[in-house]
């Protein structure tokens, strides 16, 4: 998992602000020529690859969120500060109107993970969310359920999150913030290319300790060359076998 803020209209990424473009909305024309995306600009509500669907969060799916966070509520603890005990089916609730909204302002966009052959089933989360419309960036945030850990489902979800970012939202920097103690984000981070560029020292408290985050960046022309010469970034129906 990477750092991911979320429930109760997530605070956090309204304390550190989404960067907007100043003024008056950019005509598309416009916004076109200067190559920064269209507030009308979407990415596609489903997005498939070999094992995954990712969808937007649906009011039916508030129930599937609390149980896929109880039931994996004692790792997720270790990295990510609002996943307590105390987490609530309001909370999940909270979590998925939060998202709706941010979702049809063009904010942020959360993703619930499917498996194509168990639609049903939540096994996580991924967003690509603190987006910038002016400097082309946005972050990618995520978290996979305890049970099915260690199948590749992250790097699988993230490289789709790379490709909605670049090929449908015009990015031009995708970042991750992993906790310095995550060994199994790194390695997911590493295999789709990312670069290490430094580290947030006490960034966020987690359980009452401070945790150092790395930063890790993507640019398109680093992506672009990546989807050239390794077909785990260019293909979205090539599944990974390795890490979280």
């Amino acid at each position: 998992m990477v750092h991911q803020e979320m429930l109760e209209g997530r605070p956090g990424a309204r304390a550190k602000g989404l960067e907007w473009w100043p003024g008056p909305p950019i005509p598309d024309r416009l916004a076109i020529a200067m190559r920064i995306p269209s507030r009308d600009v979407l990415p596609p509500l489903e997005h498939y690859t070999q094992r995954l669907m990712l969808r937007p969060f649906r009011r039916r799916d508030i129930e599937a969120l609390y149980a896929a966070v109880r039931d994996s509520q004692t790792e997720l603890a270790e990295f990510l500060p609002w996943a307590t005990k105390t987490f609530t089916r309001a909370g999940a609730a909270g979590f998925v109107r939060e998202s709706m909204r941010s979702w049809r302002e063009g904010k942020a966009y959360d993703f619930s993970i499917r498996l194509r052959d168990r639609p049903d089933r939540h096994v996580g989360n991924i967003s690509i969310w603190h987006v910038s419309r002016s400097s082309r960036s946005g972050e990618i945030g995520y978290w996979i359920r305890t049970e099915d850990t260690g199948r590749g489902i992250a790097t699988e979800a993230t490289r789709a999150a790379l490709r909605i970012g670049f090929e449908e939202l015009s990015m031009h920097r995708m970042v991750l913030r992993v906790a310095v103690a995550n060994k199994a984000s790194e390695r997911v981070a590493t295999k789709l290319g990312f670069v290490r560029e430094g580290v947030l020292r006490e960034e966020i408290q987690v359980g009452g300790r401070w945790m150092d985050h790395s930063v890790w960046g993507l640019l398109e022309h680093e992506y672009r060359r990546l989807i050239r010469t390794d077909r785990s970034v260019e293909d979205p129906d090539s599944a990974c076998q390795d890490g979280r």
